[in-house]
């Protein structure tokens, strides 16, 4: 027998056609092929084989011994090969495939907690793996496989990833429903002299964007707290007199808190989602990115 590479997928199509249709004609027909192209595959699968596996006879093609051996082989074989090519079906009700995501303390609560929330519902045998980690890492990450989705600002998306945008954050000020100033009009001097809280992940504990801002203008804020969790941020906000800026999509109607617009523009940033090719076409992948993307969208319309 010649070697496996000389016999390809097309001649194993052909001799299954030949064992059910037992005609040349016949299996040209359903293989969509002339009658002379059925003869020169089967002379082929001949010099594979080292047997005539047909016999001409008065009513068509009868099989040797050899050809009626191969016949669900030859059959499972083409099954097999079929269900190798067919594209990955995915339904989300059933599925149990695992999803690694990486996040900011920001983010697990503004974007990881409702999309976890719609798993549930949606997904319910999904597995949902989170990471917090330095966005700076994102890239190495999804490189090895360890995460699937890295959820990151615009200017830190890991260079040759798949990335989607999914929302333009804005800042405001956030403080108790029983602040003494939460009735008050909120001026740029009262905003200097209130006590603040801020997050610093980086650099000087007690300066950030918002302070940035205030320089342009020669002013400066009390800074009391500086914090590296806006989760540990929240819950002290709702027990003292501080207040802090913070993303808009951290304060959440009735949890105890109010936002005020900030007396001076303060930037804002992006939030996007980042994969890696591995995941691009999967079904399932495909469909939890729009999943994301749909949460965030639904989140700033509330």
């Amino acid at each position: 027998m010649h070697e496996l590479r000389h016999l390809d997928l097309n001649l194993l199509k052909t001799l299954d056609a030949l064992l059910d249709e037992r005609s040349v004609t016949r299996a040209a027909k359903r293989l969509a092929l002339t009658q002379p192209a059925v003869s020169a595959m089967l002379n082929r699968l001949r010099d594979s084989f080292g047997d005539p596996l047909f016999i001409r006879t008065a009513r068509g093609i009868t099989p040797t011994v050899r050809a009626e051996g191969l016949a669900v082989p030859v059959k499972a074989l083409l099954r097999d090969i079929a269900s190798l090519l067919a594209p990955p079906q995915f339904n989300p009700a059933t599925t149990t495939m695992t999803l690694s995501l990486s996040a900011t303390d920001y983010a697990l609560r503004a974007i990881v907690q409702p999309f976890a929330l719609r798993l549930q519902t949606e997904a319910p045998h999904l597995r949902l793996a989170v990471r917090t980690i330095d966005e700076a890492q994102a890239g190495s990450l999804l490189e090895r496989g360890d995460i699937d989705i890295a959820i990151v600002t615009e200017p830190t998306v890991p260079p040759e990833m798949h990335a989607r945008q999914l929302y333009t954050e804005r800042y405001v000020c956030a403080l108790r429903a029983g602040h003494p100033d939460a009735g008050k009009p909120l001026t740029l001097e009262r905003f200097c002299a209130l006590p603040h809280a801020l997050v610093s992940l980086a650099g000087d504990p007690f300066s950030g964007v918002t302070d940035r801002a205030l320089a342009v203008h020669g002013l400066e804020r009390k800074v009391a707290l500086s914090l590296q969790s806006f989760l540990f941020l929240i819950a002290m906000l709702k027990q003292t007199d501080l207040m802090a800026v913070v993303p808009a999509r951290l304060i959440v109607p009735g949890e105890g808190l109010i936002a005020l617009e900030p007396p001076l523009e303060i930037a804002g940033f992006t939030k996007m989602m980042a994969w890696h090719a591995r995941t691009h076409h999967h079904p399932g992948y495909q469909w939890l990115r729009r999943v994301l993307a749909e949460v965030c969208a639904v989140q700033a319309e509330e």
